[in-house]
Parts: structure tokens; sequence; C-alpha cells
């Protein structure tokens, strides 16, 4: 291989890689996750590149960290992800005005739902079946083989995180899980599982943030590019 290409793929691995070296020096306490976080970005690499989504589901806390998460991968993270000239052409070839304005303010987007978010559905769903169900059903409906679930709790017990694992794994989907550092259900679910180092809900969700937030850079840069 020629030693120039070689090193313009270093140069980009590296770029996405600075992202983990940063987090592990904020974050000392997390060189244990170091494997991991690399093997869930995989899968979510593998994911994305085959126009998969990630279906993200939690409890509480850990249901707001599903639509933060969100947050960061469907609009700019640290970028602004502006649309390729061919996707700007393509909006302004059906209305001029209109796609110009939509070629500037649209961004690149990495598809991602969030299960708790869907209020009607999840009431519905738990007042006329079965409560613990209700993510599961959502994967059900929404997940296809190429499509990645992460499940977020705390304690890697949660039941209704747990059957929306088994039904993502039936449907041929991968399972990330984001658990505290105890073995649990999730993480022998889980094809990943990053186990932060921390038994207390509130210091588990503590590590949560950074850990995905890191790994959104890092498929922002994957994906995007440029990001600083």
């Amino acid at each position: 291989m020629d030693g120039k290409y070689t090193q313009q793929i270093k140069c980009k691995q590296n770029k996405k890689m600075r992202y983990l070296d940063l987090l592990l020096l904020r974050y000392p306490m997390l060189a244990c996750c170091r494997t991991d976080i690399i093997a869930a970005f995989e899968v979510l690499t593998g994911c994305y590149v085959s126009q998969g989504k990630m279906l993200v589901c939690g409890n509480g806390g850990s249901a707001a960290d599903a639509e933060h998460i969100v947050g960061e991968l469907m609009k700019g993270f640290k970028n602004d992800r502006q649309l390729q000239d061919k996707e700007i052409d393509r909006l302004m070839s059906i209305d001029v005005d209109r796609g110009r304005i939509l070629g500037r303010h649209l961004q690149g987007a990495l598809p991602a739902i969030a299960l708790d978010g869907h209020v009607a559905l999840s009431t519905a769903y738990m007042n006329d079946c079965e409560p613990l169900l209700c993510f599961a059903q959502q994967v059900n409906g929404y997940g296809c083989e190429d499509d990645v679930l992460l499940g977020i709790s705390t304690s890697g017990n949660s039941e209704n995180v747990l059957f929306a694992a088994v039904t993502a794994k039936a449907k041929g989907m991968k399972v990330i899980g984001l658990t505290g550092s105890k073995h649990s259900k999730l993480s022998a679910l889980s094809d990943v599982c990053i186990r932060v180092p921390e038994t207390e809900t509130y210091r588990i969700q503590e590590l949560h943030l950074p850990v995905y937030h890191c790994l959104c850079l890092m498929l922002e840069e994957k994906f995007f590019g440029n990001a600083e």
C-alpha cells in the first residue's frame, strides 16, 4: 500500500480516536471502558454504513439520556454538517426558493429514535396490552436487521429494556448496553456492553453522559468529518 495513502488513513483514524483519548484524559476512571467504547463505535459505524438506524431506550434519567443522544446524532453536534451540493441541487430542482432555504439550513443526520418519546403510542400500548413491552413493541415495529438497539440501564436489569433487547436480537439487530459496573442481564444479552465503573445510580449516570458524547463525536467525525 502506498505510504502516503496509509498515512491519510491513520490520520483519519487518529482524528476519531482523539475524542476517546480526551475522554480518558478527563475521566481516567473510564480507561476500563476503552475497548468496549471502540467496539460500540464499530458496531454503530457498521449500522450507519449499511443505512441502518439506532433505537435508544431507557427509564427516568436514562430516558433523558436517550433523547439527548438522538439530539446529538440527528443534527450537527460539533459542526453544522452542511448538505452536499448534489443534495441541494435535488431540493432546488423541486422548488427553487424553498430548496435554497432547505439547502442552507438542513443538516446531515445519523438516524436515531428515542423509544421513550412516543407518549400516545406508549400509553395506548401500556393500557391495552402489556406495560413492560412498550419498548419491545417499538423495536418490533421500527427495527430492521441492520439497526442497532442501545439500551441504557444503570442496573442493567430494567425489564422493559431487556424485553426490547430480546426483541432486537430476534430481529437480527445488534444490541449495545450502557450500564453500571456490575454484570447484568443486559450485559449478557448485549453484543457490546459499556459498563462504567460505578454502582450508585447517579454516579453511573454522571459517567454515561461523557461516554455517549464521545461516541457521538467519533461518529460525527467518521461520517461528516472536520468536527473540531
